[in-house]
């Protein structure tokens, strides 16, 4: 109880709150002080019939505008102390004549969801590549394709867009059995629907060494120190004309700072922790060499450290 100003009494008195009503009374004279009051405090009660359903929620999901209904459509669920009457019922009838149209994008938003979540991808992404796939679903031309194979290829344009690219591998790990080549076709596929969509070409963003190299060093387990010579070698690196693929290039880098360092990698390590090929690496790494002085920082490493650096 609380004191609060009574007219009747002409003093503070003693209140009582009755929250089914909503009321403030004075608990001495019984007048009604206010009525009808909101209660702001939090109330966790159970409005579900089911007796073993003890959730508290009370509210749905949010809203998607990427739906027809933005997500809120009713559902008529099945009484309780009812039998399978019910489905058969005019109106369960009239349930399954009107279904969600939607059912098919839902399951691609969850299926994005999912491998999102998995890669660790932001909200952001995940959203961009759901917008994506809406506008190529909106087309109706791609029945008859790898459904697998498209949502991966939506959540790698969606990487690609917001700067924060994964490799082709990496979102094949999550892809439900789509293989590397079906998501490339995939890909083609989108750019070409989205270019006809808006009459020009789709703008991927452009990949660099760089966006990949955290991310590496993180799998590979290197120190502070090593990472952060790791990044400011591969920015170096775009300075000259090596013409190899970012991935390429940043699996290259970051065997030539863990030869420097106390704590060498093997290359197979290397070629694990970023999924570029053990050849491929062998082969970055010579076209990076002629160039190596200029490329990794001075502070990381001398002049005859360099010079005894071993080709892979």
């Amino acid at each position: 109880m609380a004191d609060a100003w009574c007219g009747d009494c002409k003093r503070a008195t003693e209140v009582v709150f009755d929250h089914s009503a909503g009321d403030t009374v004075c608990s001495e004279c019984g007048l009604v002080l206010e009525s009808h009051s909101i209660d702001e405090t939090s109330e966790w009660r159970i409005f579900a019939n089911e007796s073993n359903d003890n959730d508290p929620v009370r509210v749905g999901g949010p809203t998607n505008p990427l739906l027809t209904d933005g997500g809120l459509s009713t559902v008529i669920t099945k009484p309780n102390g009812t039998t399978g009457e019910f489905l058969t019922s005019s109106l369960g009838r009239w349930q399954g004549r009107n279904s969600n149209p939607d059912r098919g994008l839902i399951a691609a938003f969850k299926t994005i969801a999912t491998m999102s979540d998995r890669l660790g991808l932001v909200a952001t992404i995940k959203d961009r590549a759901n917008e994506i796939f809406k506008r190529v679903e909106d087309q109706k031309s791609s029945k008859g394709r790898n459904q697998d194979a498209l949502l991966a290829a939506c959540l790698y344009i969606a990487c690609r867009q917001e700067d924060k690219p994964r490799t082709v591998k990496e979102i094949c790990s999550v892809a439900n059995g789509a293989t590397k080549k079906e998501i490339g076709r995939a890909k083609e596929y989108i750019v070409k629907q989205l270019g006809l969509e808006n009459g020009q070409s789709v703008e991927m963003g452009a990949i660099h060494a760089a966006d990949f190299m955290r991310r590496f060093c993180s799998n590979v387990g290197m120190n502070n120190q090593a990472v952060k010579a790791a990044q400011e070698s591969v920015q170096k690196a775009e300075e000259f004309d090596i013409r190899r693929s970012p991935i390429s290039i940043a699996a290259a880098v970051i065997y030539i700072i863990t030869q420097l360092s106390d704590d060498k990698k093997p290359l197979k390590d290397i070629s694990v922790a970023t999924g570029v090929a053990e050849g491929t690496i062998r082969n970055s790494f010579k076209d990076l060499y002629p160039h190596i002085s200029k490329i990794i920082p001075s502070w990381y490493a001398k002049e005859e450290d360099l010079k005894n650096l071993c080709s892979p």
